[in-house]
């Protein structure tokens, strides 16, 4: 019997996707539907739902449900929820749909079938309101804030049948996983405490630091990285994870660590996207997720611990996987270590900060990485990437800004 956290809202994991005949039938029918197209933020929404990653939803959100969620995190079910899950198309478009009717869901950037949904409700939301809430700003330079500013004028709602998974599959083999095939590798590990490890960037020290104190603590670690869109100048998920996987190979104990990523596309939430992050780790069977420096954030819109303060401000039941708040980390001249402002008596003329943005910037202008910053073998990989970038490119990383995780 499994030791591993239960899934979200539920005894079990609700995948919503179709295969067999099943599949075949739905797909023969779709051919006959209006088609809805998904942007990308949509599709990965769409494949969480369909892999059980947002168990227990049953496709995208209501209005009730959305401003439930905006408001209080919670739906009208008072299941706990921290960002909406919601589909939309223009005014144009809903006009020509009736509340009651199936609809065909394609991908906008590949033209695949990728579901059906049943439309049981179309319903206006105020976008501001909803970047106030969920982003904390309505600042159009944050990525998040554009992502919903430049969404339809109308939400679609309803329970949907997924058909695919996309892309991520064929393109990331032995990566890409379901949480029925993480819990599934935590029970033949023996693991009943797991940490995730989320992450958007290549690992550097202070990530690789962040992991080894949860290995301490729990029975093993999944380093759990993004797989979707990312903005501007942020690093390609090929790219990281060649960049993780050398790492893990080279420097971490077998069997404390499995390398794994999901489909969805970063939302720069901060605070939100942390917990966020905390209840899909839950669907994919960990106990823990690692919250470090700046969780999910970007630019300066928040605080460097907004992402551990949140965890405090949500009810006790809310969630079963909790988080491993840990301090900003950096390496320590003078104790010839990587140490934390919890564990080191030292000032700031001793420490080499580590963070992503200071890392691509210096690799982007061709400048030099501190000894202790990250690991050769990784460096030896993102230099290769930056060397074959363009100068167009270059200056792209350069302005980006980022966060640690």
């Amino acid at each position: 019997m499994s030791g591993l956290v239960k899934p979200h809202g539920s005894d079990q994991l609700k995948p919503l996707l179709l295969s067999g005949q099943a599949l075949q039938e739905e797909l023969k029918r779709a051919e006959t539907l209006p088609k809805v197209t998904l942007q990308s933020r949509e599709v990965g929404d769409l494949i969480m739902l369909g892999i059980g990653g947002f168990t227990p939803l049953d496709g995208f959100m209501g209005k009730a449900d959305w401003r439930g969620v905006c408001d209080d995190m919670r739906m009208t079910s008072g299941l706990f929820w921290p960002i909406p899950v919601t589909l939309s198309v223009s005014e144009e478009q809903a006009a020509t749909l009736s509340e009651g009717a199936d609809v065909a869901l394609i991908a906008g950037e590949t033209g695949e079938v990728m579901g059906s949904m049943t439309i049981t409700e179309k319903y206006q939301i105020d976008k501001a309101h909803e970047c106030q809430q969920v982003f904390k700003t309505t600042d159009v330079d944050h990525p998040g804030v554009k992502m919903v500013m430049d969404q339809g004028e109308v939400n679609l709602s309803g329970p949907v049948k997924v058909f695919s998974q996309g892309g991520f599959p064929a393109q990331y083999p032995g990566i890409y996983m379901t949480p029925e095939e993480t819990r599934a590798y935590f029970d033949e590990k023996g693991w009943s405490t797991v940490a995730a490890f989320q992450t958007r960037n290549p690992m550097h020290r202070s990530h690789e630091y962040l992991t080894k104190i949860a290995i301490e603590i729990c029975d093993g670690v999944m380093v759990h990285s993004l797989l979707g869109k990312l903005k501007a100048g942020d690093i390609p998920a090929d790219v990281r994870q060649e960049a993780i996987g050398t790492l893990l190979d080279n420097y971490f104990v077998d069997n404390t660590v499995v390398q794994s990523g999901y489909p969805l596309d970063m939302r720069y939430a901060g605070p939100r996207e942390a917990l966020l992050h905390a209840l899909f780790r839950q669907n994919y069977g960990c106990s823990h997720l690692i919250v470090g420096r700046d969780h999910a954030g970007v630019g300066d819109y928040y605080g460097p611990f907004d992402a551990h303060h949140i965890f405090d401000e949500i009810p006790a039941d809310a969630l079963q996987t909790v988080p491993l708040k840990i301090d900003w980390t950096f390496w320590c001249n003078r104790c010839a270590t990587m140490a934390s402002m919890r564990t080191c008596p030292h000032g700031g003329d001793d420490r080499v900060l580590v963070s992503g943005t200071k890392l691509r910037k210096a690799l982007s202008e061709g400048g030099e990485v501190e000894d202790n910053f990250s690991r050769p073998e990784v460096l030896e990989i993102l230099r290769a990437y930056y060397a074959g970038l363009s100068d167009e490119d270059n200056v792209e990383v350069t302005l980006s800004g980022h966060s640690a995780t």
